[in-house]
C-alpha cells in the first residue's frame, strides 16, 4: 500500500477530492491511504498558531517558517522511510516517467507551499525533491498536490480496473494519445472513421498510431526530440 501524507495550511480543500472517483476506490481497494496534515498543529505559537513570518531583507509576502514543517515531517515520518516532495513552481515538471516512479515509492511525504513560498532551509535540508505541474504560479501548493496524489495513485498497480489502459494513454512511447469515438456511428453528420467500424485488429492500431504521430506533431514536437 502506498501512504500519501500531505501537509497544508488548508487541510479542508483535499475533502473532496479525496473522496471521489479513482482516489476513492484506490482507498476502498486499500491500495493507497491519504492522511492530510494540518501545517498549523504543528506551530510553536499555541495562541495564534502562526506558520510564516516576514522575509529577511524585505519584499512582499510573508514565507512560510522552518520549525512548523521540520517538526511536521519529524512527527509524521517517525521511523519510516519517506521521500518528501516539496510542491513549488521553481521545481522540476511532473511527468509520466516521474510519476511511475513516485508510485513505486511505499511513503511519499507532500509539502504544499503557500504565500510567497518556503524557507529556503526546508528545500535545502528537508525536501528530497521539488515539483512543479507546470511554468505558472497558483495560489499555493494544494492544487498542484492533488495533481500529483491522482497522477501517482492510478499508476499503482491494481488501481485501474483495465491495467491495459496504461499503456495507451497520452505520453507513453513519447506521443500523445490517439481520438476516440463512440456511438452513434453518424452524429450530425460527422461519421466514425470507416476503419475504425471494419473490425480489422491490425488496420485499426496502425491507423492509431498515425493519429497519435500526427496529433503529437502538431500539439506537442518537443515530445518526439
Amino acid at each position: 500500500m502506498l501512504r500519501f501524507d500531505i501537509i497544508t495550511i488548508f487541510p479542508d480543500m483535499f475533502e473532496g477530492v479525496l473522496r471521489e472517483s479513482i482516489l476513492k476506490r484506490a482507498q476502498d481497494k486499500k491500495k493507497v491511504v491519504f492522511h492530510v496534515h494540518d501545517l498549523r498543529k504543528y506551530s510553536a505559537d499555541k495562541k495564534h498558531r502562526r506558520v510564516d513570518d516576514r522575509p529577511f531583507g524585505g519584499g512582499p509576502g510573508m514565507v512560510l517558517s522552518p520549525q512548523p514543517l521540520f517538526d511536521a515531517v519529524r512527527k509524521i515520518k517517525g521511523k519510516r522511510s519517506a521521500r518528501v516532495i516539496l510542491m513549488s513552481p521553481s521545481g522540476k515538471p511532473l511527468t509520466q516517467v516521474h510519476a511511475k516512479r513516485l508510485a513505486q515509492e511505499r511513503n511519499l511525504i507532500i509539502i504544499c507551499g503557500h504565500y510567497e513560498g518556503i524557507d529556503e532551509r526546508v528545500r535545502l535540508a528537508l525536501a528530497d525533491e521539488e515539483i512543479s505541474i507546470g511554468d505558472y504560479v497558483l495560489t499555493g501548493g494544494e492544487v498542484p498536490a492533488m495533481a500529483v496524489a491522482d497522477a501517482v495513485t492510478r499508476l499503482v498497480p491494481g488501481v485501474l480496473g483495465k491495467e491495459a489502459s496504461l499503456q495507451n494513454e497520452s505520453f507513453e512511447d513519447n506521443m500523445l494519445e490517439c481520438p476516440h469515438y463512440t456511438r452513434p456511428a453518424n452524429f450530425r453528420g460527422a461519421k466514425v472513421p470507416a476503419v475504425l467500424l471494419s473490425g480489422d485488429h491490425e488496420a485499426i492500431k496502425t491507423w492509431r498510431r498515425r493519429q497519435a504521430l500526427a496529433k503529437t506533431k502538431k500539439v506537442r514536437p518537443d515530445l518526439l526530440t
